[in-house]
């Protein structure tokens, strides 16, 4: 897979753009992990949106959203975070996250990151240098923990 990252606000998505990031987060979130949630919160519209797009196949195959401080928490978010079945095993994971994290510094630098987290992926999100916060919490029927990147 040949990757092209970029991040756009959601007033730049084109309509192909949007309607990839919302079948890649279908995809994954409720029909893979069987989990019926309200996907669609409004924090889309006023959040930045970073992009793996497979040049390819012509298909965005990671994603996440990243959220300004006082919208999901004090700090600023990283969000959604998913990568398409298809470009599991090939290290996108660990690039997706260590992108979203240089772009959540220059976007809002200073702000520590605080994150939401299936529990299962605490100790990948603890190679990127976030620590849990909170206790284990249910979400969606999923369990969850809050994490906090100061770095």
């Amino acid at each position: 897979m040949n990757i092209h990252w970029y991040l756009k606000h959601f007033r730049d998505l084109t309509t192909i753009e949007l309607y990839q990031i919302l079948q890649l987060r279908n995809e994954v979130f409720i029909v893979e992990q069987n989990c019926p949630f309200q996907d669609l919160d409004d924090k889309d519209l006023i959040s930045f949106h970073f992009i793996g797009f497979d040049t390819s196949s012509q298909k965005i195959v990671a994603y996440t959203r990243l959220i300004a401080p006082g919208i999901s928490y004090e700090e600023a978010s990283i969000g959604r975070v998913v990568t398409s079945p298809l470009a599991r095993g090939g290290g996108f994971g660990k690039t997706l996250m260590l992108k979203s994290i240089e772009m959540m510094e220059e976007i809002f630098a200073g702000s520590p990151i605080r994150i939401g987290a299936q529990l299962y992926l605490k100790q990948f999100y603890e190679s990127f240098g976030f620590q849990q916060v909170s206790e284990i919490y249910l979400e969606d029927g999923i369990e969850h923990i809050e994490m906090l990147r100061n770095e």
